[in-house]
């Protein structure tokens, strides 16, 4: 199995395990060239980084230019063309838009997946999306989840390969936090109804049940944290998904 890593700008590298690919997110009012210069220090500290480029938070073309120049200057062979969650701030509100430009050539693409849906766009709206953008990727990349059926469903339709978004080792009620806040249905009505008794909310839930469930529909496995590095990387490593430094 293959495991892919998210982080911020912030993330300090030393404590990263020995994954290959690893995700530089940029979140809403974050300066595009702060991660370029994180990909930067990932090239140079043997990882693969897979910068985030939400359509959303760039402003315009030449900005783009820029951050894609300025990526590929610095050795990035791969990238994440996401909508974004904030409100635009410039002239692009898609991913699509980004894609179309065509700046990307030369680079790995991976788009993003909603088995789950989203509370920005109906489900209807997603598929589209999703079927318009399909020519312009290599791989999509799921929103974090819980129910392997509604993930084995999505899978079983797409013709790229995808990369499942789980969590590492979270307590129960954390994960019913943040799966109200990213609006995702199916696995918040997974975790309301296996989560019977009190105790169950603090009890860390392991990520192998959801991988067990899915290793004939993918091997790939992408790694949302959620601030619980440390605990991620301790599950690696007893998983023998990771190797020490």
């Amino acid at each position: 199995m293959k495991f892919s890593l998210e982080i911020t700008m912030k993330t300090d590298l030393s404590v990263l395990p020995k994954v290959k690919d690893v995700y530089i997110t940029m979140l809403p009012g974050n300066d595009f060239r702060d991660v370029a210069n994180k990909a930067k220090e990932l090239v140079q500290n043997g990882f693969n980084p897979v910068p985030h480029f939400p359509a959303r938070s760039i402003k315009n073309l030449d900005e783009l230019k820029e951050y894609t120049s300025m990526c590929k200057d610095f050795g990035v062979k791969q990238a994440l063309v996401i909508g974004g969650g904030a409100e635009p701030i410039g002239d692009y509100h898609c991913s699509l838009q980004l894609l179309e430009t065509e700046l990307f050539k030369g680079m790995k693409i991976g788009i993003a997946g909603h088995p789950d849906g989203s509370p920005d766009i109906s489900d209807s709206e997603l598929e589209k999306a999703m079927k318009d953008k399909l020519p312009f990727a290599d791989y999509i990349v799921t929103q974090w989840l819980l129910d392997a059926k509604s993930i084995a469903k999505f899978i079983s339709k797409q013709t790229l390969p995808v990369h499942v978004g789980i969590t590492g080792p979270l307590k129960i009620s954390s994960l019913l936090k943040f799966a109200s806040i990213v609006g995702a249905k199916n696995s918040l009505n997974f975790l309301k109804s296996n989560a019977t008794k009190a105790v169950d909310l603090l009890r860390p839930k392991d990520p192998n049940d959801l991988i067990n469930s899915l290793k004939m529909s993918t091997e790939n496995f992408h790694i949302y944290t959620f601030g619980g590095l440390k605990e991620t990387n301790k599950w690696l490593l007893k998983n023998n998904y990771a190797k020490e430094k």
